[in-house]
């Protein structure tokens, strides 16, 4: 890995914390409380990974502002009301502590909010262990490269020495748009056979899978 990455970006939800769940559930939930169609939860995990904006319009192309609006407050309220409660994926911690004490550059780039996100790293103590992150609040939805591209610039970084972690297209088309590395993970948003139609450079079933790699140099 010395010999391959200096700097690994991490997608959020479904890659770090485990997540996924708790997003689904707060959509389809505000879909009713705002009297729309019932949600399939299916539906609703899919478009995990994007913006909270670009999952409303992917979900319900045809509403009106004031209709998009209230389901994003209610959205937010669902999740925000159980968000300290997300933990992160067993061995999540433990593999982003070694890869900062090894040197690696360490950054985040994520379809939430920077509160969101804010909230998410200090609830689980990760914080000073990255380098730089950059949320939907300051860049384009993926798989628009922005933020992987003003994270290189921040950083210092190639793109040849890049890695990208998601758990979704969205992270895999973003990493192609910006000329990095991809490395997939199916035990998040989207399964295996999705995630390998976008021709992701690695692929992992389990976090510890991708632990043991990361931390074995690569091997």
């Amino acid at each position: 890995m010395r010999n391959t990455f200096d700097l690994i970006v991490w997608d959020w939800d479904g890659t770090l914390a485990d997540s996924t769940g708790m997003i689904t559930n707060a959509i389809v939930k505000a879909a009713a409380q705002v009297g729309l169609p019932q949600l399939d939860p299916a539906k609703a995990t899919s478009i995990i990974g994007l913006g909270l904006i670009e999952s409303i319009q992917a979900l319900y192309g045809d509403l009106t502002t004031e209709q998009a609006r209230d389901l994003a407050a209610h959205y937010n309220a669902n999740y925000y009301a159980g968000e300290s409660e997300i933990p992160l994926f067993n061995g999540a911690f433990e593999t982003i502590v070694e890869l900062h004490k090894r040197g690696y550059k360490l950054a985040v780039a994520t379809g939430k909010g920077r509160r969101g996100l804010n909230l998410a790293l200090e609830h689980c103590g990760l914080t000073k262990y990255f380098h730089a992150t950059r949320t939907v609040d300051e860049c384009f939805s993926k798989p628009h490269p922005q933020m992987l591209d003003e994270l290189m610039d921040d950083l210092v970084v190639m793109p040849e020495r890049v890695l990208m972690i998601g758990d979704t297209s969205y992270d895999m088309q973003m990493a192609k748009n910006a000329g990095v590395k991809s490395a997939a993970v199916s035990y998040g948003a989207q399964a295996r056979d999705k995630l390998l139609t976008y021709n992701p450079d690695y692929i992992f079933d389990e976090f510890n899978q991708l632990k043991q790699w990361l931390l074995n140099e690569g091997e």
